[in-house]
Order: structure tokens, then C-alpha cells, then sequence
């Protein structure tokens, strides 16, 4: 979920979030019209965490060795992840957000990640276990300790951040390796600029469908989901042209995440 999101205006809508406890730690999101739902709550299902090989034509963006394939968004600079036992880490020692983005961009894909939060339970609610998976730079598939740890459903794992919840929570303990697979439709943009087709994906948390291809309403970190021919990604400071490929973005929300096995087809 994103640092600093924008707040709703109305005195109704302000009271209602002073009044509710489960937010008070919470970043209050984009306005939408299912803004936090908390109900109904996704049944848990038990699952474990798919690890699968990179197929020969995968591109591989992460096996451990290296971070070659990142750099930190917006910038030049490499990627600062820590890595640690075959993972890349973000990097809580350094007290900022360092969110990294793909150096190659991607319109449609299959994405398979593993992901892992702190074992160490220091959280609850959005303050646990947090960071996203940005496709297209703009669209967040939630990554969160959703186990035994109540929020917003629009906001645990597995979510299209303040938009679709998850069918079900198959979220494993805290510590343990989670796995997605992904597929991914970019949007697509006319000759004029104009939305010709949203994006949409299908997401397999653990093996389990949770997503099926769920269209997407527009950006998840701004006041308003929207698409445009020029955009400003998260966390980038000025507009890019967004009708092409863009770029895969892992986000450093200052919590202790870790990912692996990494690698993307296009499609």
C-alpha cells in the first residue's frame, strides 16, 4: 500500500475513520467505490507455496546471485536490497523507502515470485509484513502477513490494492515462502491516446486462485483510479509516456520482506 495517500473529503467519511480502530495505523487509500471493505471477510484456505523453475523462455529477473536486473525506481542508481540466502530483502537499516524497478519494461506477462515477511511479528494491520508488487509501474497486487492479522480485505495479500479482494486467503504463517503466479494484460491505448481496454490479471496465491482476471480500474495509489497516456508511476516524481511497456516495480513499504525466484514470460 502507498505511503501517502489521499484522503476523501466529507465530514461523514472522516468520522467514520476516527471511529475505526482497524484503520488508525492504516494509510487511507485511493477513493473508490468499495473504499476498505471489511466484509465479507475471505474464507483461509491451506496452501503452500509453488516453487517452479524458470521455463527456457523466461526472463529470469531474480536466482539469488545477483541484482543485476534492478535499480532503484526512478533512478540510475543500482538496487540497495540486502541480499541474504539466495533472497533479496529490503533494507529496513536504511530508514527510507527504496522501492526497485526492473531496468527492462513488460506489457503482457506471466510472472511467477516468492515472497517471505518477517518472521518476527513487530505489526499488525497494514504495519505487518507490508510491500506490492506494482505491474506496469502503477497497478498493486498487495503483499502482506495475512495470517491471523485482520485489515481491510481490499488491502490483504493478495488484493488489488483498495480495489478486489482476494476470492480467499491462502496466505501461509509468518516467515514461511508464499508464492504468486501471475498473468498480466497491459492496457491498451488508440492512436489518440484514449483507453481502448483496461488492464486485467489472474493471480495464484500458493497455487490457489485468488484473482481471476480481475479488471483493474485504474492506478491504486491515487486520489482517483484513472488511466491516462502519460502518468506519474509510484514513486516516480514527474509523468512518463504510459501507453507502452513499462517497468515492474517491487515497493519498499520500511518493513522487513523478502523475495525470490523471480523470472517473467512475455506474452
Amino acid at each position: 500500500m502507498p505511503y501517502l495517500p489521499a484522503l476523501r473529503r466529507g465530514a461523514p467519511f472522516l468520522a467514520f475513520f476516527a471511529a475505526c480502530s482497524l484503520c488508525a495505523a492504516a494509510a487511507l487509500g485511493q477513493v473508490t467505490d468499495n473504499q476498505q471493505i471489511f466484509e465479507p471477510v475471505p474464507a483461509r484456505v491451506n496452501a503452500r507455496a509453488v516453487t517452479t523453475p524458470p521455463p527456457s523462455d523466461a526472463v529470469v529477473l531474480f536466482d539469488g546471485g545477483n541484482l543485476d536486473a534492478w535499480r532503484e525506481v526512478n533512478s540510475d542508481a543500482p538496487a540497495s536490497w540486502l541480499l541474504l540466502n539466495n533472497s533479496m530483502t529490503v533494507d529496513r537499516a536504511r530508514g527510507a523507502s527504496t522501492s526497485i524497478e526492473t531496468k527492462r519494461r513488460f506489457g503482457d506477462f506471466q510472472l511467477h515470485i516468492e515472497w517471505s515477511p518477517n518472521p518476527l511479528i513487530d505489526g499488525d494491520g497494514q504495519a505487518r509484513g507490508n510491500s506490492g508488487i506494482f505491474l506496469h509501474s502503477q497497478f498493486e497486487l498487495q503483499v502482506l502477513d495475512s495470517w491471523d492479522n485482520p485489515t481491510y480485505v481490499n488491502g490483504q495479500a493478495g488484493a488489488i490494492y483498495l480495489q478486489t479482494p482476494p476470492l480467499v486467503n491462502a496466505s501461509r504463517p509468518p516467515g514461511e515462502w508464499q508464492s504468486y503466479d501471475i498473468v498480466f494484460e497491459a492496457p491498451r491505448f488508440g492512436p489518440d491516446e484514449s483507453l481502448l481496454s483496461p488492464a486485467y490479471v489472474t493471480v495464484l496465491h500458493n497455487g490457489v486462485l485468488i484473482q481471476k482476471r480481475t479488471e483493474i480500474v485504474g492506478a491504486t495509489y491515487t486520489d482517483l483510479p484513472s488511466y491516462a497516456s502519460r502518468c506519474t508511476p509510484y514513486a516516480y516524481a514527474e509523468e512518463v509516456d504510459c501507453t507502452g511497456a513499462m517497468p515492474l516495480l517491487l515497493q519498499d513499504h520500511g518493513q522487513v520482506v523478502s523475495y525470490r525466484n523471480i523470472w517473467l514470460r512475455e506474452l
